[in-house]
């Protein structure tokens, strides 16, 4: 049996890269029966053209569907399209629920001729601790500083279509030749050129992961008292309120309403959205049960498939239970 990691999950196939080759996989059939998710950067053992087992992984996020990764990089262009704070805080607060080190950076600074843009990112994101990159994949500018930061690390790029994550994949390594679109003029929104996850190696220590433009990530799978967390400049001030089921929207003696003016807008705003959109899965699951049954479990730290009750083989102790009932409901007949 081989070891190896998924690098590219494409229709049904599975590609998986071991020493210096790379192979095309199969899922077996057992492994689909369990519902078992498989994502791009999973380690896996392999063999004879089907994957056998997913082995344990450290992190993963579920949009874009990666595993084992060092960072998120959030791309973000200055303009075209505009730069979304909405959006870029989503991002920031989804690579904060599932706990991974991340890096802005702000693509297409040739464009903008205006340095408040600049000046407002700094002044939001800086004190909050984030490393920000300003590039302009097209000049040049700033590619060095971001190729820097990725080195020794697996980086997944996220962010929405058209801010050029292709164009500086291209910029720090010219001989992949990834496929990039402008700008649609109609809606002013990129176009997907990516159309999967994919893992591509830099250097011997350095890879990035590639992945599809996308923008429709709502917080529909939290409640709505766990969203402050995502938001280190409001969570600090949390154990100051009054009532400790404050969700610092109006409520009396909350202690983030009254250091606003310390808080920008903008995050605020994204706050107050994302606790909406839990407050919408709360109503969602308070009438249903939330447990589901699972097709495979646990044993000694390995994943078997459970078998149907219908199915299951009665044991021994039961059938021989069973056969001195018969005998006794004869006798007493």
């Amino acid at each position: 049996m081989q070891k190896g990691q998924i690098f590219k999950i494409h229709s049904d196939f599975y590609y998986v890269h071991s020493g210096e080759k790379s192979y095309e996989c199969k899922l077996r059939e057992v492994l689909k029966k369990q519902k078992q998710k498989v994502y791009v950067g999973d380690f896996v053992e392999f063999g004879g053209g089907a994957i056998e087992k997913i082995l344990p992984r450290y992190n993963y996020i579920p949009r874009p569907s990666v595993a084992n990764i060092d960072r998120v990089i959030i791309i973000s262009a200055v303009k075209e399209p505009e730069l979304s704070f909405s959006q870029l805080n989503r991002y920031i607060a989804f690579a904060k629920y599932h706990g991974i080190e991340t890096v802005l950076c702000f693509n297409k600074n040739d464009l903008s001729n205006d340095d408040s843009t600049i000046e407002k990112v700094f002044s939001i994101y800086e004190p909050l601790g984030f490393d920000i990159l300003f590039t302009s994949a097209l000049e040049g500018d700033g590619v060095e500083d971001f190729k820097e930061i990725l080195q020794g690390k697996t980086s997944v790029l996220c962010g929405s279509s058209g801010v050029g994550k292709s164009s500086l994949i291209n910029a720090i390594c010219p001989g992949i030749n990834i496929k990039t679109k402008e700008v649609s003029e109609k809606t002013l929104r990129g176009t997907h050129t990516t159309r999967h996850c994919e893992i591509i190696n830099i250097d011997e220590d350095t890879r990035i992961v590639d992945t599809p433009g996308f923008s429709n990530l709502k917080f529909d799978f939290l409640l709505p008292n766990e969203v402050d967390s995502l938001f280190d400049e409001i969570y600090k001030y949390k154990g100051l309120c009054k009532f400790p089921d404050c969700l610092h929207l109006s409520e009396t003696g909350c202690a983030i309403k009254a250091h606003l003016d310390s808080i920008d807008e903008t995050r605020y705003a994204s706050y107050r959205e994302f606790v909406e959109e839990a407050r919408e899965y709360k109503e969602k699951v308070k009438y249903q049960g939330i447990k589901t049954e699972t097709s495979h479990k646990k044993i000694n730290e390995r994943t078997a498939a459970k078998i149907s009750s219908r199915k299951r083989q009665s044991s021994r102790n039961t059938i021989k239970q069973n056969v001195y009932k018969d005998i006794e409901n004869e006798r007493l007949d």
